[in-house]
C-alpha cells in the first residue's frame, strides 16, 4: 500500500479482527486473496449426548497470503503450481517436486515458513523432507540409485538405504560414499514460537503469528504499550519501545524528526528535536527496534512522546520489518 509495509498492514488487520491465513502450497495463489474459512464461534454450545460437546463454528472471510510475499520465490513457478493444483491436489512433497520446477532455495524457504506443513508434522520436519529429496537428487545425478523406499504411510521406516551394487568405494563418484544413508524420520524438534516468528520475517518480512514485541512483553514491565498511551498523564516521563516502521523529517518541521514504533497493540509516535537527533543519529537511523524515553504530550487523546533519550532495543527474539524512512 505504499507507505506501510506488508508486515504492518497484516498486524493492523489482525488487531481489527481480520483473520490472516499463512502461505500454503495447497491453498495459496500468487496474490493474496479473500477466502471463506471456519472458525470457532464465540458463543458457547450446548452439551450433546453423553457429555460430548461439539465445538460450534461459523464461516468468516479471511485473507490467505499469496506466494508473492515469499522472498525469492519466482512468480512463474508459483503460477505453475496453481495451474497444476487445479487438476488435483498434491499428495506429497515428491509429487509437488515432480510437477513444479522449484529451485532448492525456493523449496527451503517454503519449508521454513510453514508452507509445506501439509506434507509434514511441523516446519522442521518439512525442512528435513526437503533436504531428503535434494539428497536423492544428488545421488541420482551421481549415478547411485536409491533402493525402493517403503511406503510413505509406513511409520517405522527409519533409514533410506542406497544400492551401491558391487562398486568398490574408490570407484564411487566424488562425495557419494559419504552419503549412503539418510534418516527419513526427522530427529529435529518443532520450532518454538519465537523461532517460527523469526523464520517468518526471514522468509517473508512479516508474520501471521504474534508481533515480536509480544514475545518480550513480560520482560518489559516499565515500557508503555501503544494502546495504553491515551491514559498517560500530560507532562509525565515514560518509555515506549517497538519496531521502527517510519522515520520522517518533513521540510516544514524545522529539523524535527518523527519516529513511529509498532508493538503488539499498535503504533506509538515520538518527536526528536534536531540536536538530539544529530547526537544519536546512528542509533536513531540504523536500529530496527528502539526504546525511547521522553515527555508525554497528550492533547485530546493524540499522544506524542518528546524524546529525551533513544537506545537500541536488542534481543535475540527481535526480528522485524523494514521501515519507511525520509520519503
Amino acid at each position: 500500500m505504499g507507505f506501510y509495509t506488508p508486515a504492518t498492514i497484516v498486524k493492523d488487520a489482525q488487531r481489527h479482527g481480520v483473520k490472516i491465513l499463512p502461505v500454503c502450497v495447497q491453498q495459496s495463489d500468487w496474490r493474496c486473496v479473500v477466502v471463506s474459512c471456519q472458525q470457532p464461534s464465540p458463543q458457547s454450545s450446548p452439551w450433546l449426548g453423553r457429555g460430548r460437546r461439539e465445538a460450534p463454528v461459523r464461516v468468516v472471510d479471511a485473507v490467505r497470503l499469496g506466494f508473492r510475499v515469499v522472498n525469492g520465490l519466482r512468480q512463474e513457478h508459483a503460477e505453475e503450481l496453481v495451474r497444476r493444483r487445479q487438476d488435483r491436489s498434491f499428495k506429497s512433497l515428491d509429487d509437488l517436486k515432480r510437477h513444479v520446477p522449484f529451485a532448492k532455495n525456493e523449496l527451503r524457504a517454503l519449508a521454513e515458513l510453514g508452507a509445506l506443513n501439509c506434507f509434514a508434522e511441523h516446519r522442521r520436519a518439512a525442512m528435513w523432507k526437503v533436504e531428503e529429496t535434494l539428497h536423492d537428487d544428488l545421488l541420482g545425478s551421481a549415478g547411485i540409485l536409491p533402493r525402493t523406499r517403503q511406503s510413505e504411510n509406513t511409520s517405522n521406516h527409519n533409514e533410506l538405504t542406497i544400492r551401491v551394487a558391487e562398486e568398490p568405494p574408490g570407484n564411487m563418484p566424488g562425495g557419494a560414499s559419504r552419503m549412503l544413508a539418510l534418516p527419513t524420520d526427522t530427529p529435529l524438534k518443532p520450532m518454538t514460537l519465537p523461532e517460527r516468528v523469526k523464520a517468518d520475517y526471514e522468509t517473508m518480512n512479516l508474520t501471521t503469528g504474534p508481533h515480536p514485541m509480544k514475545l518480550l512483553r513480560e520482560n518489559l514491565p516499565n515500557i508503555w504499550r501503544a494502546t495504553d498511551l491515551v491514559r498517560a498523564r500530560h507532562g509525565s516521563t515514560i518509555q515506549i519501545a517497538g519496531n521502527v516502521i517510519c522515520r520522517q523529517r518533513p521540510g516544514t518541521a524545522k529539523g524535527f524528526v518523527f519516529i513511529s514504533l509498532e508493538d503488539e497493540t499498535g503504533v506509538s509516535n515520538a518527536i526528536v528535536d534536531p540536536d538530539l537527533f544529530e547526537r544519536l543519529r546512528l542509533v536513531s537511523t540504523e536500529e530496527a527496534f528502539l526504546l525511547i524515553e521522553g515527555q508525554v504530550q497528550n492533547s485530546d487523546g493524540v499522544v506524542l512522546i518528546k524524546a529525551r533519550d533513544i537506545k537500541p532495543l536488542v534481543h535475540e527474539r527481535l526480528v522485524g520489518s523494514e521501515s519507511h524512512d525520509f520519503h
